[in-house]
């Protein structure tokens, strides 16, 4: 493996930034940390870099316990979303650095250089100043000063946040690729459901210094373990409904029911939790498991070709995506479909059935 936390623990005051967490990384995979603002992503790579020393537990790095062993004695590269580099060095210098600490070979350093500079597109721009490049190419010159490191360990603290859309695009389909050749264990911070499953690899959910998951991405994303990953891995926020079971039918606000079938068929009657993304409650039955619910619109927003409707249904307020623009006016009564077979359902203690 190449990074292990063994039941860390940050504690900083009286907050405990970071609760009991033991996570496994093995070589080579892209990771995904997805969480809030405050979630505990940036404290957790600050930990696995060495940055900062966890309060209880440790920190093992290919075998062997790095728990006290500063960062500048570990093979780790860290980016940031802020555009970190040195105003009076050139691109090239800026990427050349890390390697110029280390007292590496001229000729090395140039080939080393020239090769992640290609990769990252930035050749011509090597003279230059970073105060001369865009947003994208300084972000870019962060990225080439990571890679050329050929770090075992590299720790993105949302590098993308504050690019514009469609260079985050295309650095989100690079960035795999390249780490992936790379060979090296890549942990990426992000904030965005989107992102993580456009970058794929492995996804842990954190919420409140916690993780509350952790698997592949897809899995995490299809069978959320609990509520609170389910809430974590939705954007819009998933929809959630308390409901009641009693013999063969599952009962919402005693207006609504449908049949409780497949595994569901045996569960004991009592309360129950279900949640459902935003794309599965539409403006038109999606299939014979969709259920029929009426509502008042609290606001429409439309982008594009999509409208996302926030509407109070009973006590609850859900958000529906459907395709198409629709201008519905604040009040409005208004008749979606919710597809039940696309319904996660959660015990008691929100864990999924």
């Amino acid at each position: 493996m190449a990074i292990e936390l063994k039941d860390v623990t940050k504690v900083v005051g009286i907050d405990t930034h970071i609760h009991a967490t033991s996570i496994k990384l093995e070589e080579g995979r892209f990771n995904i940390l997805l969480g809030t603002t405050l979630s505990g992503k940036t404290t957790l790579l600050r930990l696995m870099a060495g940055l900062e020393r966890p309060t209880r537990g440790e920190v093992w790095f290919k075998g062997k316990n790095v728990t006290g062993v500063p960062v500048q004695k570990r093979n780790v590269a860290m980016v940031y979303q802020q555009f970190i580099n040195y105003p009076n060095f050139t691109v090239y210098d800026n990427i050349a650095s890390p390697l110029k600490v280390v007292r590496m070979p001229k000729k090395v350093i140039e080939l080393r250089v020239r090769k992640v500079a290609e990769l990252l597109k930035i050749e011509p721009l090597l003279k230059r100043m970073p105060s001369e490049l865009s947003g994208g190419q300084q972000q870019r010159t962060a990225l080439a000063r990571a890679l050329v490191k050929e770090s075992d360990l590299v720790l993105l603290d949302e590098p993308l946040a504050n690019l514009d859309y469609k260079l985050r695009e295309e650095l989100r389909e690079e960035l795999p690729r390249l780490f992936h050749d790379s060979g090296a264990t890549v942990v990426y911070a992000t904030t965005e459901p989107a992102e993580a499953l456009l970058l794929g690899g492995f996804t842990a959910t954190l919420h409140q210094g916690r993780i509350t998951q952790f698997g592949p991405t897809s899995s995490v994303y299809r069978i959320p373990g609990d509520l609170q990953s389910a809430k974590v891995f939705s954007d819009p926020p998933i929809n959630t409904a308390l409901i009641n079971k009693r013999g063969e039918n599952f009962h919402y606000n005693d207006t609504v029911s449908w049949k409780a079938k497949g595994k569901y068929a045996g569960l004991a009657d009592g309360p129950y939790t279900i949640g459902f993304r935003p794309h599965h409650i539409t403006l038109v039955p999606g299939n014979d498991e969709s259920i029929s619910v009426t509502g008042n619109v609290v606001v429409t927003e439309i982008s594009g070709s999509e409208s996302v409707i926030h509407m109070r249904v009973g006590n609850d307020t859900w958000v529906s995506l459907s395709h198409g623009i629709h201008p519905f006016k604040r009040g409005q009564g208004v008749e979606l479909f919710v597809q039940t077979d696309h319904c996660f359902y959660f015990d008691e203690n929100e864990q999924l059935i």
